[in-house]
């Protein structure tokens, strides 16, 4: 089993800034990507970051938004900057974790209970 537990959220006025973090603790073998999706009211849960073997953003955030990860602490960071009232949601890492098994590796996604992101003057 793998916990997540994300901190950093809050409110803040257009134009600032948030850092979120995810750290995963518990039975850890090998943490094969990390990523942040978001939900808005009334929408769908999106993707927003993921790095693995290669980082990945939604044009939407691109050029303001930064993912990152210290693989020895197993934490995700996602740097908002710029922030826009439309970047407001509540938002979930997801981490990707894999483990052998007699036939190979297995993978399983596990999400983090979420943190509130408000974007508002």
């Amino acid at each position: 089993q793998v916990q997540l537990v994300e901190s950093g959220g809050g409110s803040v006025q257009p134009g600032g800034s948030l850092r979120l973090s995810c750290a995963a603790s518990g039975n850890i073998y090998t943490i094969s990507s990390m990523a942040w999706y978001r939900q808005a009211p009334g929408q769908q849960r999106e993707l927003v970051a993921s790095i693995g073997s290669s980082t990945n953003y939604a044009d939407s955030v691109k050029g303001r938004f930064t993912i990152s990860r210290d693989n020895a602490k197993n934490t995700v960071y996602l740097q908002m900057n710029s922030l826009r009232p439309e970047d407001t949601a509540v938002y979930y890492c997801k981490v990707a974790h894999t483990t052998p098994t007699i036939w190979g590796t297995s993978t399983r996604d596990y999400w983090g209970q979420g943190t509130q992101v408000t974007v508002s003057s």
